[in-house]
């Protein structure tokens, strides 16, 4: 199968998108857990069970941080390994070309999985939020 150089460069602005959400998701998070840092201070005066849902929100926001770091890791290897199958259908080596841009779409599948499993956690710890509101 010949590739040509407008295939690899089709993934450049759904890698460059990605990137960007992922780090408007990681801000966003940034954000909830500066202003978490107060409530959680606060709570070594409350109660056992506020206590104990304070520091299951921090494990939970620390796990999500942690899936958006490898997802945003993840795009930009995608994102170099579509460059580099770019350079080598430039110097006109096909078969390296294909598999390096092979790699980057199972990088940019890697990618959109995590993406799933954070959100996935999100959902949980609002479902969590909301359970605690009800009582």
């Amino acid at each position: 199968m010949a590739m040509e150089l407008t295939t690899p460069a089709l993934l450049f602005p759904a890698i460059s998108l990605l990137l960007l959400a992922y780090t408007n998701r990681f801000l966003s998070l940034a954000s909830l857990v500066r202003s978490l840092a107060p409530q959680i201070q606060r709570s070594e005066s409350d109660s056992q069970e506020q206590q104990d849902q304070a520091l299951l929100q921090l494990k939970n926001l620390r796990l999500r941080i942690g899936i958006i770091r490898r997802m945003q890791e993840v795009g930009v290897l995608s994102f170099i390994f579509c460059v580099l199958s770019m350079l080598l259908i430039y110097l006109e080596l096909p078969d390296a070309a294909f598999w390096t841009f092979g790699i980057s779409l199972g990088l940019l599948i890697y990618s959109l999985l995590l993406s799933v499993l954070e959100i996935r956690i999100s959902q949980r710890a609002l479902d969590i939020f909301l359970d605690n509101l009800e009582k």
